[in-house]
């Protein structure tokens, strides 16, 4: 249940001329979030520490011209199909497509000008931020045009509740996430390692130099990938990745049945601020922060490695390519749907 109050204000013009507005979501008991049109990005999220005591929790820009400049998808929406495409080529009912190779040999995140640059359409309907974009059929090569529609809502009970929705007019890959960056001590904090989490996901994929899923289905038993158990601090594990430096790897969440569930929790003691994630997605790309290097934030901080984490929910990487990875195809008369909840709370 909603009882939010949402502002509207101006944030900027883009540099073809489109005008940015950013949304304020405030659910009267600590928690506020902010969404800009542009690539439907969380500009911030702030909620209160143990002593109540409120932070922004996600990082970010404080403008428009800072997004735009270029940066590691900062709480980005991200689209038509999240995470990397193998040298960018897929085939589909017959037909071979090359996408654009944006992150050397592969294809990423939608492309060069992924759903994450674009201004979406806005609008607010029963204190629900509702936002639009419809995208061309070839657009960044793939097929159809498809129609997205993804909803932000803030509840009393301090949840962030994303919803996605997409049809099509021809068969087309889709996977679609939010690409937040947390960090529980506060945005500006050097880094997550005295993070504690705990994921249930029994099983990992694997992935070869080039950062793309080998196709296997690996177990997490003895692995660093073992996230299971609670008290996992993420400092203890994160350089132990092997052939990585840190996390960036999709666990295959436990007991998927296309409905909303636990799936996540993340503790951060000194401030007391706890988030859990839920998902209906088969997987979550598990990512720290690896590549991110002096990225000037907001109110000047210094973002850098092993800054933040990421939680994105979706479907497994490569997945059109992976014919016994779920399915990734959205076909005409079909809707495409996804929900994640990010909740937040205090260690009592």
């Amino acid at each position: 249940m909603s009882s939010c109050e949402i502002c509207k204000e101006n944030f900027g013009t883009t540099k073809d001329g489109q005008v940015v507005d950013r949304y304020t979501m405030d659910n009267g008991r600590g928690m506020v979030v902010q969404v800009m049109t542009y690539g439907g990005i969380i500009t911030s999220i702030c909620v209160p520490n143990k002593k109540g005591n409120i932070g922004d929790v996600t990082l970010g820009f404080d403008t428009l011209k800072e997004y735009e400049a270029g940066h590691p998808y900062f709480g980005a929406l991200i689209g038509r199909v999240a995470n990397r495409t193998g040298r960018g080529r897929f085939t589909l009912d017959g037909e071979s497509y090359q996408l654009a190779v944006n992150n050397p040999p592969n294809h990423l995140h939608g492309g060069i000008r992924g759903f994450d640059k674009h201004v979406w359409d806005a609008e607010v309907i029963d204190k629900v931020l509702h936002l639009s974009y419809t995208s061309q059929d070839g657009e960044e090569n793939y097929p159809g045009e498809v129609k997205c529609m993804v909803s932000y809502e803030v509840t009393v009970n301090s949840e962030l509740k994303i919803n996605y929705t997409a049809t099509t007019s021809k068969a087309t890959p889709i996977n679609l996430t939010n690409h937040a960056y947390f960090n529980l001590a506060g945005e500006g904090t050097e880094n997550i390692y005295d993070h504690n989490i705990v994921m249930d996901a029994d099983f990992y994929t694997p992935k070869d130099d080039t950062n793309i899923s080998t196709g296997e289905i690996v177990h997490v038993t003895s692995t660093v990938f073992d996230l299971r158990s609670p008290g996992v601090k993420m400092g203890d594990n994160i350089n132990n990745v092997p052939g990585d430096n840190g996390f960036d790897h999709n666990l295959c969440l436990s007991n998927h049945t296309g409905h909303l569930r636990w799936i996540a929790r993340v503790e951060h003691h000194a401030s007391g601020r706890v988030m859990e994630a839920f998902t209906d997605q088969p997987g979550v790309h598990f990512y720290t922060g690896n590549y991110v290097k002096n990225c000037k934030g907001k109110g000047g901080n210094l973002y850098g490695k092993h800054s933040a984490f990421c939680l994105e929910t979706q479907n497994f990487p490569d997945a059109i390519n992976k014919p016994h990875f779920p399915n990734s195809v959205l076909r005409p008369g079909e809707t495409y749907k996804h929900s994640t909840v990010y909740k937040f709370s205090t260690l009592s």
